[in-house]
């Protein structure tokens, strides 16, 4: 995976906080804030389980990158570095799946 790309668009949602919110999308979605945030990752969400019930591949590919990079949004304006979630896949990386969800629950 090229964690390139992923440091270039952190930074670009950086720098559209500071856009004119009439010409970025990504400003725009900092304007009207948090709670028009988490809409567009619900709904990004959910367009994810509808592509998944289908059988087109590119379909499903363009609406996890939709929900990636909402979430990525959402990460930067909460203060958070998207890299910090690559991290914490890279923690539980070689940990069970139920182990690592039993350890969050106790």
């Amino acid at each position: 995976m090229n964690d390139a790309i992923i440091e270039q668009l952190t930074e670009v949602l950086k720098q559209r906080r500071q856009a004119d919110a009439d010409s970025s999308y990504v400003a725009s979605l900092y304007r009207d804030g948090r709670e028009k945030m988490l809409r567009k990752v619900g709904e990004e969400a959910l367009e994810v389980v509808l592509a998944g019930r289908g059988d087109d591949d590119q379909a499903l590919v363009g609406e996890v990158a939709d929900l990636w990079f909402h979430s990525m949004v959402l990460l930067i304006d909460a203060g958070l570095e998207p890299a910090a979630v690559l991290q914490e896949l890279e923690r539980r990386f070689g940990t069970s799946g139920h182990a690592e969800k039993a350890a969050r629950n106790t």
